[in-house]
């Protein structure tokens, strides 16, 4: 006799978007349909969830609009036809376009704070977040930087979080992508930051006047390596925001050679590298980097002080 309680082996998707939704009555079926679902297909999770049930809390609970936190008594209720026929079709979109959630939502998570997101900007995911949520503290322990700018901003979500944790600072978000800046303009308005915060068409430092307490990048660093071989959620993610070069370090090479001319001397830089660390340590052995550590994980973020950019000078030239 087969084993009842074995996990299915075969999608459901296979019925009609009526059937499963007339099937599927309470958050607590869509739930747990997604969850299988998901675990069935194999997805790929790493833009802002990872596995299938975060990923099927994600999607059940963002289509219909409603907190993470909320009560799980909410679990029994009843959806509405219109409801459940949203979800089976996010469910299957998500499943047969393998595109990332956030894009199908409209909006992803950082730092705490909600942003408008589609295919014209990264998804957020930057450890950065720890350091934006306390304010650059390691750095700026007493006075917090006056001027900050988000160098390759996309959604500006990096810059609008520091500006909202830091309400005293004044924040550029600098993008060569002029389809990438509609996107931080729309959370600018989104956050009411706009009286300190501005979306600047710029090619890294160009037209950027003045000069900056902190710099903040999460610059296309993906190696060629690692662009041939991403998994397929990625392939909806601007191709210009990844890909950086054989090594990965193409933007970031420039990053560190300009950068000392835009910070003041109590200056900091912080940029994230990812997986192409090991490229960075390996061009640059002499330099200093100080690796940072994350409670909830990532890795591949460093800092330079204006005053090490200044004693390798020479190895950046």
């Amino acid at each position: 006799m087969a084993d009842q309680h074995a996990p299915r082996s075969t999608s459901t998707l296979t019925l009609a978007d009526d059937r499963l939704a007339a099937e599927l009555v309470t958050l607590r079926d869509y739930l747990r349909w997604a969850a299988s679902e998901f675990h069935l297909a194999g997805l790929f999770h790493g833009h802002g969830s990872d596995s299938p049930w975060d990923e099927a809390v994600a999607l059940t609970l963002g289509a219909l609009h409603l907190p993470w936190n909320v009560d799980p008594a909410v679990l029994d209720a009843r959806l509405l036809p219109m409801e459940r026929s949203r979800i089976v079709a996010l469910v299957r979109e998500r499943i047969t376009g393998r595109r990332p959630l956030p894009y199908l939502l409209g909006e992803a998570w950082f730092a705490g704070l909600p942003f408008d997101v589609d295919e014209r900007v990264l998804i957020p995911r930057s450890p950065i977040a720890e350091l934006v949520e306390t304010g650059f503290a390691a750095w700026f322990p007493e006075e917090p930087p006056e001027r900050v700018l988000d160098l390759c901003a996309g959604s500006g979500c990096i810059g609008i979080a520091t500006a909202l944790h830091l309400p005293t600072c004044a924040v550029d978000l600098a993008d060569i992508s002029q389809e990438a800046l509609a996107v931080a303009r729309q959370n600018i308005s989104r956050h009411d930051v706009g009286a300190r915060v501005r979306a600047v068409h710029a090619d890294l430092f160009d037209a950027l006047p003045g000069r900056y307490d902190l710099i903040v990048s999460n610059p296309p660093y993906v190696d060629a390596r690692d662009l041939a071989t991403m998994p397929a959620e990625f392939r909806h993610e601007p191709a210009l925001a990844l890909g950086a070069g054989a090594d990965g370090l193409d933007i970031v090479r420039r990053i560190l050679r300009e950068a000392r001319d835009h910070l003041t001397d109590r200056g900091v830089l912080v940029v994230e590298v990812g997986n192409s660390d090991h490229h960075l340590e390996a061009a640059f052995p002499e330099v200093p980097f100080l690796w940072l550590d994350f409670e909830r994980g990532g890795q591949g973020v460093f800092a330079l002080t204006a005053d090490e950019l200044d004693a390798h000078a020479a190895s950046f030239a």
